[in-house]
């Protein structure tokens, strides 16, 4: 969820999980979309409806770019 409630668990939001992920990308700077996929599932209860947006959250703020050669992210941060 983008817009958090007083209710709402930040754990289960897309800034966490933008935050896993982007700590995975900083370890090893490329990254292919399903082992991406597959680690959100796997670190997170709504990994799967909440990876697409943690994605694109990530890519507006410039912090990864795709590759379509190899289907796979690299990380652009500082």
């Amino acid at each position: 969820m983008l817009r958090p409630t007083k209710h709402m668990n930040p754990d289960r939001s897309v800034l966490a999980l933008s935050a896993l992920l982007l700590a995975r990308l900083k370890k090893s700077r490329i990254a292919s979309y399903s082992s991406l996929v597959e680690y959100a599932i796997k670190r997170s209860k709504d990994g799967d409806t909440l990876f697409a947006s943690a994605l694109s959250l990530m890519y507006v703020l410039g912090l990864v770019e795709y590759r379509p050669r190899t289907d796979s992210f690299e990380y652009m941060g500082p």
